[in-house]
C-alpha cells in the first residue's frame, strides 16, 4: 500500500466504488466514480500496489511524456476524498481502478480497513451490465444488497444470484460479512449498442445514488452528453429496417413489462422524490445541473404517473428482470462493429450486430483493460435467473453484467454471494 497524505476526520462517510473490466459494461459505471471526482475535485490519499492485485500481460501499464520526461502510470486503483459543504454536510470516499487479477480476498480486506480506518458507515458500488432493454427508454437501475434489514429499511432487493461473479460480488460480500452495510447499484445497457462511452447509463447511476444517500450531485455537461448520445444512437439504428423493428420490439415488451403501476403510491414516492431534489439543504450540487430541472430530460427517468401499466406477462423465472425477455431481432446490423463473444465470454440468443455509438458521444470515456462484456458476475444475465448476460462487444476492462440486481437487464437474478 503507498500512502500519499493524510486525511482529515471525515463527516458520516460513504464509499462509493467502481472497477473497470467484466461489471463495468459501456464504461457506465467507472464513468460515475470519475464523474464524482472530477465535479467535487477528490483529492487522492492512497493507492493500493499494483504489483500485488494485477497481471501487467493483461492491464498494461501505459507510458507518457511530461515535460520530455518518460514516466510510466502503473495500472491500480486509487482512493480519493471529497468534503461535501452545505446545511447536510457528508464526505465521500471514492474508490476508483480496475478489476484485480489476482488475490480478490486480500484486495477487499484492504479496503475494508480503510474503510474501517476512515469510519465508512456504508459502502455503495456501482456496476453495469448488459440487458436486452431499448436504447430510447430510462436506464433501469436496481438496487439490491445481501443484508435482510438494510433491504426493508432502503427499499432495496435481497439478492439470491447464484452464479459466476465478479470483483464487485465479492466486495459486497465483504463488507456484509465484516459489518458494513454494503449496496449495489446496477445499471442495464442495451447489449446492441455496448461500446463506451454510456452517458445516459452513467447518469442513470448517479440520479440513483443521489436518492440513496441523500446528496444532490453536480451533473455538469452530462445530461447533454446522454441526450446526445441517445440521438447519435437514433440516427444509427433508423439506418436499418430490422434493427428499428428490433428497437420498437424491445420497447413494446418494455413497456408492457416494467413500467410501474400508477397507483397513488407510486406517484407520491416519485412527487416526493422529485420535491427533495429542489430542496436547497439537501446538499451541494446546483439545481440546475438536475435531470428534474432545467430542459426536456424527461426520457431520462421513469415517470410512474404518466401511463398505465398494461398485463404484465410471465417472466422466465423468480429472479426474472422485467422488462429484458429475450426477442428474436437481427443477426447483424449494417455499418456496424460485430463482434462475437470471446472465449468465457456468457452469451444469450440475442442479435450478435452492434450499433456503434462512439461518434454519438460526447461523454468522457475512462480508460480500462481490454476483456469481454458478457453476463454479470454475480448480476441479471439476459438468458436465464442466475446465467450470464448477453452478448456485447469488448469496451474497457472485459466490462460484462456483474453482480447485478433484479430489474436492471436481461432475466436473471442479482448476486452478492459471490462466486
Amino acid at each position: 500500500m503507498i500512502e500519499l497524505e493524510g486525511v482529515p476526520e471525515l463527516i458520516d462517510p460513504v464509499m462509493v466504488a467502481a472497477f473497470e473490466g467484466w461489471n463495468d459494461a459501456g464504461d457506465a459505471a467507472s464513468a460515475a466514480v470519475a464523474h464524482l471526482d472530477r465535479e467535487w475535485k477528490g483529492e487522492v490519499f492512497a493507492a493500493l500496489d499494483a504489483e500485488d492485485y494485477y497481471d501487467f500481460q493483461v492491464n498494461r501499464p501505459t507510458v507518457w511524456l511530461d515535460g520530455g520526461v518518460r514516466k510510466i502510470t502503473w495500472p491500480t486503483t486509487r482512493l480519493s476524498v471529497v468534503r461535501i459543504g452545505g446545511d447536510k454536510p457528508r464526505d465521500l470516499v471514492l474508490v476508483r481502478g480496475i478489476e484485480p487479477s489476482m488475490r480478490w480476498r486480500s484486495f477487499c480486506n484492504e479496503l475494508l480497513g480503510f474503510a474501517h480506518e476512515l469510519g465508512v458507515e456504508m459502502v455503495v458500488i456501482l456496476g453495469a451490465l448488459l440487458g436486452d432493454t431499448p436504447h430510447t427508454r430510462p436506464v433501469p437501475v436496481s438496487g439490491v444488497t445481501s443484508d435482510p434489514d438494510l433491504a426493508r429499511t432502503m427499499d432495496l432487493e435481497e439478492t439470491r444470484y447464484e452464479g459466476p461473479t465478479g470483483i464487485v460480488g465479492i466486495l459486497q460480500e465483504a463488507c456484509t460479512h465484516a459489518g458494513v452495510p454494503a449496496v449495489s447499484l446496477w445499471a442495464a445497457v442495451p447489449h446492441y449498442v455496448s461500446q463506451p462511452p454510456n452517458p445516459k447509463a452513467t447518469l442513470a447511476l448517479l440520479n440513483r445514488l443521489e436518492d440513496l444517500i441523500g446528496l444532490r450531485i453536480p451533473l455538469g455537461e452530462l445530461p447533454e452528453d446522454a441526450r446526445a448520445w441517445q440521438l447519435g444512437v437514433d440516427q444509427l439504428a433508423a439506418e436499418d429496417s430490422e434493427v428499428a423493428e428490433y428497437v420498437q420490439t424491445l420497447e413494446e415488451a418494455r413497456d408492457t413489462a416494467e413500467l410501474p403501476e400508477a397507483s397513488g403510491e407510486a406517484i407520491a414516492r416519485e412527487f416526493e422524490r422529485y420535491l427533495r431534489r429542489r430542496e436547497p439543504g439537501s446538499g451541494p450540487g446546483p439545481g440546475p445541473g438536475l435531470a428534474t430541472e432545467g430542459g426536456d430530460t424527461s426520457y431520462l427517468r421513469d415517470n410512474p404517473g404518466d401511463r398505465t401499466r398494461p398485463p404484465k406477462p410471465q417472466q422466465p423465472g423468480p429472479e426474472a428482470v422485467p422488462g429484458a425477455e429475450t426477442v428474436p431481432g437481427p443477426e447483424t446490423v449494417p455499418g456496424a462493429e460485430t463482434e462475437q463473444p470471446s472465449a468465457g465470454q456468457p452469451s444469450a440468443d440475442q442479435p450478435s450486430g452492434e450499433v456503434s455509438s462512439g461518434d454519438a458521444s460526447t461523454g468522457e470515456t475512462p480508460s480500462g483493460d481490454e476483456g469481454d462484456e458478457g453476463g454479470p458476475s454475480g448480476e441479471p444475465s439476459a438468458e436465464s435467473p442466475g446465467g450470464p448476460g448477453g452478448p456485447g462487444t469488448s469496451t474497457s476492462g472485459d466490462s460484462a453484467p456483474s453482480d447485478g440486481p433484479e430489474g436492471a437487464g436481461g432475466p436473471a437474478g442479482p448476486e452478492g454471494s459471490g462466486d
